[in-house]
């Protein structure tokens, strides 16, 4: 899959090593410094691509890509791979209603997303996968797990044991109350007849009437959607054999804590024999008016509207840097307005020929983000910053100061 426009990353600061980046692990339920590597792999679930890119997806993917930033500008190589789920019941519901075709509504999707993360100044995956194109990959992996007895038919589908994982429900500490009600919630069938355990995880079902299928050693059919990605992640990140873990970090919104990152991580293990991930990294969820947004909410504000509606992409992440990503927050309509004022501050003060210092501004902005990535402290620090400049304090470089916005928070000034 095309992914879009590389953008570069400035070399380590001369003299200065930066603290160790420090994430809030989902599984550990604490803030845990990441051991010093030359080479991280981040794994980062996608879009299912059938709607356009809301600030909840935004605010997830820029939380990532200040993750990534960190880790190069710290002088490390990062693996970043990047799922698209291009084949899945939501989409095809929607193609249904629209009347449309689903792989043409996916591509239109996909295609409206790359431009909101190239406006929004997103570094782009080393590798972009779509379920369709990794089809082989991901039918390798049922087939490992098939190897090793952890599958079984229900009808013709073919579904995971999941209690064959020791940490199964440990990832996310839910109550089995709990994840049987996420379950059911989130995409799956705990009341299915005929599973061993209602938790159990649909790895290949079997081809329906009027479904896209392909063909497979099960039968023909298309995989779910746990599996694909443990199947893109362990494929394209290329683990080191030896290594407790396959990859360090396991990325998205809070609500694929349960089922999807957890099942992912159990198919990985039992396929592998590696535990999938160091580190299981979530980002809040964003509301409007009360409500979590969300596509089957259908209260959703759009990137790509924002920016046709003349809002400077600048702004929007600005604007999402202002809330710590771990929180959930509801999105208030002064938002926008706030940051575009404090964007156009900003700019003005890095045009003066004097400015206020700023080479201890850069050193506590980094020590803010190592620190479980604390953006809304850097922006007190930069609208402190602001202030000293217009009150006539000197003895900065503003070239530096937009040099490092640039690579550390994405900020093209």
């Amino acid at each position: 899959m095309k992914s879009w426009a590389d953008l570069s990353i400035g070399q380590p600061r001369k003299g200065r090593e930066n603290p160790p980046l420090s994430l809030f692990n989902t599984a550990s339920q604490k803030v845990e410094a990441l051991e010093r590597r030359d080479l991280y792999r981040l794994y980062v679930c996608g879009i299912t691509p059938y709607d356009a890119t809301h600030l909840g997806h935004a605010a997830t993917y820029v939380t990532f890509d200040l993750i990534n930033r960190y880790l190069r500008f710290s002088g490390s190589q990062v693996r970043f791979v990047e799922n698209i789920t291009d084949i899945d019941d939501p989409l095809l519901e929607r193609a249904t209603r629209d009347g449309v075709d689903w792989h043409d509504l996916a591509l239109s999707q996909i295609e409206l997303f790359r431009g909101d993360m190239v406006a929004l100044h997103v570094i782009p995956p080393d590798s972009y996968i779509g379920v369709i194109e990794a089809m082989e990959t991901i039918i390798a992996s049922i087939s490992a797990l098939e190897a090793r007895g952890s599958l079984y038919r229900v009808d013709d589908d073919l579904y995971f044991r999941v209690r064959l994982d020791p940490e199964f429900l440990h990832r996310s500490h839910l109550t089995l109350d709990t994840a049987m009600q996420y379950f059911s919630e989130r995409g799956g069938d705990p009341a299915r007849v005929g599973k061993e355990d209602p938790l159990d995880a649909l790895v290949w079902r079997a081809a329906r009437p009027g479904e896209p299928s392909w063909p497979s050693p099960f039968g023909p059919g298309r995989p779910g959607w746990h599996i694909e990605c443990s199947a893109i992640a362990l494929h394209y990140l290329q683990p080191s054999i030896g290594d407790e873990f396959a990859i360090d970090i396991q990325g998205g919104g809070s609500d694929l804590t349960f089922p999807h990152h957890d099942m992912s991580a159990s198919q990985g293990l039992i396929a592998t024999g590696q535990k999938f991930a160091r580190m299981y990294v979530h980002t809040g969820m964003i509301g409007l008016d009360g409500t979590k947004m969300s596509k089957s909410l259908g209260n959703l504000i759009f990137v790509s509207q924002l920016i046709k509606d003349g809002v400077d992409p600048m702004a929007i992440r600005l604007a999402l840097l202002g809330h710590h990503y771990r929180q959930d927050h509801m999105w208030g309509s002064d938002e926008i307005g706030d940051a575009t004022i404090l964007l156009d501050r900003i700019r003005l003060n890095l045009s003066k020929v004097d400015v206020a210092p700023t080479q201890p501004l850069i050193d506590a902005i980094v020590q803010r983000l190592s620190q479980d990535l604390d953006t809304h402290g850097v922006i007190s620090l930069l609208t402190s910053w602001c202030i000293e400049t217009e009150g006539g304090a000197t003895g900065g470089s503003a070239g530096e100061l937009s040099r490092v916005l640039d690579d550390l928070l994405g900020l093209a000034l």
